[in-house]
């Protein structure tokens, strides 16, 4: 598209994916308020190309490439979703750009030093994820990350043009939302270093837990545990669910409008975290060492957290008490005259 004469520049975003199920894509054009190409126009940004939501094919995507490469044509932001695919034995000959002979990897690895802006959509293209996880046949990784150790196909060294690492917007799928606003600060120019976690990742969704905002949190403070799927208690205890140490603001900026995993009643498995496709124990499970979940909150001591648990318990309501393992609100709250609410 042509810039208007005095008008700044709008920017280029190409978008690439690699070892992925192509899930990324498909919760952000679910993006509300404004739609994910709306947000894109009002933002300054144009979508050079994206697999799913352009119809250059063929040739034409390989003349972009050609364009982009020579510097023929600017490269304003890098996306990649889905991980990098180096096998077999480091050749990235698994996974091989359409119509060529050339491994993806390459591809990424000759794009991201052109770029002014590398961001990395998901977990699997920030740590690796999903396809990166057991005997990982495929050798993928992130771009930056493999797994939790730095490293990945561009190393913790690397920064685009802008002079900023990539920022890995991570999650399995991300949220839209997390992708939209980190678009909107990047063509703001406000998105900055320290703007972003020590993982990389935009510190506006980071700096917060899955915790904050949980409609389970009443249950949570005492401690009153659902023991299966379909019941109203904190899924903590026995669960598996890792809300109070995982960095996502899902329950506070709801996904499609209403919903988040915990309201949808399954606990959160960290999904934005580097690593979280290994647990050493099935997602809803919770592992105890005598008793006490191995998974305590973040900042809390253990000691303090089977005191406070203790404590809790010993207070809990009846309601909560018998809320916590029904499917549905069994003793409703009382009235301010003592009453059942009606």
């Amino acid at each position: 598209m042509q810039n208007p004469p005095g008008k700044p520049r709008r920017l280029n975003l190409l978008w690439l994916q690699s070892g992925g199920c192509g899930g990324c894509t498909l919760s952000l054009i679910g993006a509300e308020s404004p739609d994910l190409l709306t947000a894109l126009d009002i933002a300054g940004i144009d979508l050079a190309w994206h697999p799913s939501l352009s119809e250059a094919t063929g040739f034409e995507l390989h003349e972009l490439l050609a364009r982009l490469i020579s510097g023929e044509e600017p490269l304003d932001i890098l996306c990649l979703e889905g991980s990098v695919i180096r096998g077999p034995r480091g050749t990235g000959r698994f996974h091989m750009l359409s119509g060529s002979e050339r491994p993806m990897k390459d591809l990424i690895a000759d794009l991201a030093p052109l770029a002014n802006h590398v961001v990395a959509v998901g977990t699997c293209a920030a740590f690796g994820g999903i396809t990166a996880a057991g005997d990982n046949p495929s050798d993928a990784c992130g771009l930056v990350y493999d797994g939790r150790e730095p490293g990945g196909l561009l190393g913790p060294r690397f920064r685009a043009r802008s002079g900023l690492p990539v920022i890995n917007v991570s999650g399995c799928p991300v949220h839209p939302g997390w992708v939209v606003e980190t678009f909107l600060q990047l063509a703001g120019g406000t998105l900055r270093e320290a703007d972003l976690d020590g993982i990389g990742r935009p510190r506006f969704y980071a700096d917060h837990l899955v915790h904050h905002g949980c409609t389970r949190n009443e249950f949570y403070e005492f401690k009153a545990s659902a023991r299966n799927l379909s019941e109203m208690g904190c899924m903590m205890e026995h669960l598996g669910c890792m809300g109070t140490q995982v960095h996502a603001d899902c329950n506070i900026r709801l996904w499609n409008g209403e919903g988040s995993c915990t309201r949808g009643g399954y606990p959160c498995i960290s999904c934005t975290e580097p690593g979280f496709e290994e647990l050493d124990h099935p997602f809803t499970l919770t592992p105890k060492r005598a008793g006490i979940p191995v998974g305590l909150p973040t900042d809390m001591p253990k000691a303090w957290f089977v005191a406070l648990a203790s404590l809790s318990k010993a207070a809990t309501p009846e309601r909560l008490r018998k809320n916590a393992v029904a499917d549905h609100i069994v003793v409703p709250p009382v009235g301010r005259q003592g009453k059942p609410q009606k």
